[in-house]
């Protein structure tokens, strides 16, 4: 069984069929897929699934907060089955790759107090932006 389905087990997450293609689909190498992605992968495990019920499986595994929501700006959402630990997102403004990094330190403390407004803040999402190596020809990289 994979790790993500144990996980929603434990959570007492109900295993449907279809909830079941959508974490088999979603386990395993960390890809960033979008929900197009997932539904014709799912159908391949699972003929019948549809798009609406892959749609509302991703909410509910994002709402549960074992997958993460990214946006590539001006494209498709995608989902990240890499939950945990909690981090952060390199996406290409090229051509739209995503790569999970997890840099040291504590983002909050990058925000002084007097930014905060009064705000109790919960959880930190940063997003890198710039070009990969495919897209930037010519640009030194490192």
């Amino acid at each position: 069984m994979s790790d993500l389905l144990e996980r929603l087990r434990a959570s007492g997450w109900r295993i449907t069929p279809q909830r079941r293609a959508v974490a088999e689909v979603l386990d395993g190498d960390h890809v960033h897929l979008t929900a197009d992605e997932v539904q014709a992968r799912a159908a391949q495990r699972l003929p019948e699934i549809s798009r609406a019920a892959v749609y509302t499986i991703l909410s509910g595994l994002v709402l549960l907060g074992e997958v993460a929501e990214v946006s590539a700006q001006g494209r498709a959402k995608r989902y990240d089955p890499n939950a945990h630990p909690p981090h952060e997102h390199l996406v290409c403004s090229g051509c739209g790759t995503i790569r999970d990094v997890h840099p040291t330190g504590d983002p909050l403390a990058a925000l002084p107090e007097e930014d905060r407004f009064g705000f109790t803040v919960s959880r930190v999402e940063i997003t890198y932006r710039g070009l990969c190596p495919g897209c930037a020809p010519g640009l030194p990289h490192g």
